[in-house]
């Protein structure tokens, strides 16, 4: 039996993520393939490795990594082309795969200390590589395909982030419903053809095993577009969506009794064409997924020039069609204390045609989404990386910095603060890291808050928080309900008015049995008005 070693790196791409804490489909499809191919598979990941974690002898070394688009993590940093090279010189594999985004990025320096560099479907790569049947540069069928992801389940039990705050993401389909055209001029995921679907019975049976195994948490954000799912093609760029089928894939992965259900991108287009259709589906969406949802909606540019430059989804007007649609199905709050469903907007600088008016326009259709007093849950900003083509556009990249900057505090800003104001209580935030005094967590989900608190906080703990203040794009919270006469001097200063010569007059006259007590140590009611929803006398 051959012995096969598959390094997580970590991969991040536009429709599948795969750092910490995700799970990545891809790695889970490679597992899969090798144990069906006969191989003895041992998984490791790049933080091993960075642990010193030797890797073993053995027959097949593969390893998936890399980034289809530029990313700041909070932890879990995908492996560099350093690291990848390093490891190279320690292992004495007899035959060495590299496949991920890597595959396109990786300098041929880097390619020449592989033996193969599996640029179409890794998982097909090592099942025909172990086999030894040769190569058929052919993507999995949709039987293997299936069969890889329940036979690649158990790989999560040695996920860094198992049991929690794991999320495993989930695949529903490949391609794109724009192959015809080619699709955006940046994406590969046309070039990948006609969409090919997993069934819902399929993607709830690979569900059903992760949860048999201890997973809780899933986002179904590996496709183009989730509102297209299992759409008929009808020959158009916008098909009529299939809400029967989104309500069957949802609420069968629900009812399994998950923590967290979310998704990830949308065609605002689609939704645009045919909008009674996408409100079912949206209204599906807020049934069986928890709040704190988010669909990212691929708008890249409002230039009309730019959208037919770069064959793009849709128009700044289908885009705000959609936003508003989105708030009207989903804008109440859930159990999270975020809304169930909201909007958020991709935009890609640097694509074929912009120039600086490109910008401006950009800048000027979220305004009048703020005008409007729409919600956006996320705007992402991001320079096209060359993977597909080389772009000429007319952006510097101070240009680039200066819209970004104007985008976060104009927009991102008052946004946020509307979203959740002082007080607002978000449950289940789990603490994943401490930065001298400061500790940060988020809630599990997709694109989720940065929650920074300004006093030590236990790791790796499910928290309850209420907001106290906000940056750009992350706020600052306070453990709720705050228990006074434990806490912290720290969480204290933290509390709406309180500063720190109030806390350390809160503080020296502690034990507190009732609000009467600690408005005698403030002598000041108008401050504990303020504070009395955030505290306890525990």
């Amino acid at each position: 039996m051959p012995h096969l070693v598959l390094i997580d790196g970590y991969i991040d791409e536009p429709a599948s993520l795969g750092v910490p804490p995700y799970s990545s489909p891809q790695i889970r499809a490679a597992f899969g393939a090798a144990r069906d191919a006969g191989g003895n598979v041992t998984l490791l990941n790049i933080d091993d490795i960075r642990r010193g974690v030797k890797v073993p002898d053995c027959d097949f070394l593969v390893v998936l990594s890399g980034c289809a688009v530029p990313g700041r993590y909070l932890r879990g940093n995908p492996a560099s082309e350093r690291e990848i090279m390093e490891l190279m010189s320690q292992s004495n594999a007899s035959f060495r795969i590299l496949g991920g985004p890597a595959a396109f990025e990786a300098d041929e320096a880097l390619k020449a200390r592989f033996d193969l560099i599996a640029d179409i479907d890794p998982a097909v790569t090592i099942y025909e590589s172990v086999r030894a049947t040769g190569l058929s540069g052919k993507w999995r069928t949709i039987d293997q395909w299936n069969r890889w992801m329940i036979l690649g389940a158990e790989s999560v039990l040695v996920h860094p982030d198992f049991p929690q705050p794991l999320i495993a993401e989930l695949e529903t389909y490949r391609g794109c419903i724009r192959y015809r055209s080619g699709g955006c001029s940046f994406c590969i995921e046309p070039l990948k053809g006609k969409p090919s679907y997993r069934q819902p019975e399929d993607v709830i049976a690979e569900a059903r095993k992760l949860h048999e195994l201890g997973v809780s948490n899933f986002r179904v954000g590996a496709q183009t577009c989730i509102i297209s799912y299992l759409a008929k093609d009808d020959g158009t760029e916008t098909p009529v969506p299939n809400p029967k089928a989104i309500e069957q894939l949802l609420s069968g992965i629900r009812s399994l009794g998950v923590d967290v259900l979310h998704l990830d991108n949308a065609n605002p287009a689609v939704i645009a064409e045919h909008p009674a259709e996408a409100r079912l589906a949206l209204e599906s969406m807020v049934r069986h997924c928890t709040s704190g949802n988010v669909l990212a909606l691929g708008l890249e540019s409002a230039d009309p020039k730019v959208k037919m430059a770069n064959n793009l989804n849709a128009s700044a007007e289908q885009t705000l069609e959609a936003i508003r649609l989105i708030n009207e199905v989903g804008g109440e709050r859930g159990e999270s204390g975020l809304p169930n469903l909201l909007p958020g907007v991709n935009f890609i600088v640097g694509l074929d045609g912009e120039d600086a008016a490109s910008l401006q326009m950009n800048l000027e259709f979220l305004r009048r989404v703020r005008k409007e007093r729409l919600q956006l849950r996320r705007i992402n900003i991001r320079q096209v990386l060359p993977i597909r083509r080389e772009f000429e556009s007319g952006v510097s990249h101070s240009q680039f910095l200066s819209f970004k900057r104007t985008v976060r505090e104009e927009i991102d800003s008052p946004i946020l603060r509307d979203l959740v104001p002082v007080g607002t209580e978000l449950t289940r935030v789990f603490t994943e890291m401490r930065e001298g005094k400061h500790t940060f967590g988020r809630q599990i989900g997709t694109y989720p808050l940065l929650i920074g608190f300004n006093y030590p906080v236990p790791l790796d703990h499910f928290v309850n928080v209420k907001v106290v203040g906000w940056g750009f794009r992350s706020i600052t919270a306070v453990e709720y309900p705050l228990h006074l006469n434990s806490c912290p001097i720290a969480a204290m200063e933290s509390l709406p008015s309180i500063g720190n010569k109030r806390a350390v007059r809160l503080f020296r006259k502690r034990p507190y049995h009732s609000l009467e007590d600690v408005s005698k140590a403030l002598d000041e009611p108008s401050i504990v008005k303020e504070i009395r929803d955030f505290i306890d006398f525990e």
